[in-house]
């Protein structure tokens, strides 16, 4: 079972994808946001099917104190809407760090400024999904008490 990941953006939308074990989260593309919420939510919706997608993971930028500031409400309000476009199963996953994390990973790989600026948000995406995959991984592999 594959799983689309997804870093929200007033400007551009990271996605990643898992393998169908839904193990490894590997990045996708970053998909320019369009003058049309209706438009971003269809092209989406038509990734996760072209790639057999079972599950969506939305990531939710909370503030460090765990509180929802404005992006944290827009991006639920996002998840929604992909929700009921795309038919499938949509979670939220805590984002905190991750854009900060993939523009650390960037720089240590010496990617110059504006590359990074193309690849910030689809590995932002990857971190997400794969905290997403690991996170249900290490409650699979809890038996219940």
């Amino acid at each position: 079972m594959r799983v689309l990941g997804v870093d929200y953006g007033r400007r551009r939308v990271g996605l990643a994808v898992s393998d169908d074990g839904a193990i490894l989260a590997r990045p996708l593309e970053t998909l320019q946001r369009s003058h049309s919420l209706d438009r971003d939510l269809r092209t989406i919706a038509r990734q996760a099917n072209d790639l057999g997608a079972a599950e969506i993971v939305v990531g939710l930028p909370l503030n460090m104190d765990g509180s929802k500031g404005e992006m944290a409400l827009e991006a639920e309000a996002f998840a929604r809407r992909l929700q009921q476009a795309s038919g499938l199963k949509v979670s939220m996953w805590d984002e905190r760090l991750t854009s900060a994390e993939a523009e650390r990973v960037l720089i240590e790989g010496d990617v110059n400024r504006r590359d990074r600026k193309r690849l910030r948000d689809k590995l932002a995406a990857t971190l997400i999904l794969q905290g997403f995959l690991d996170g249900r991984a290490r409650i699979d592999a809890c038996p219940p008490s």
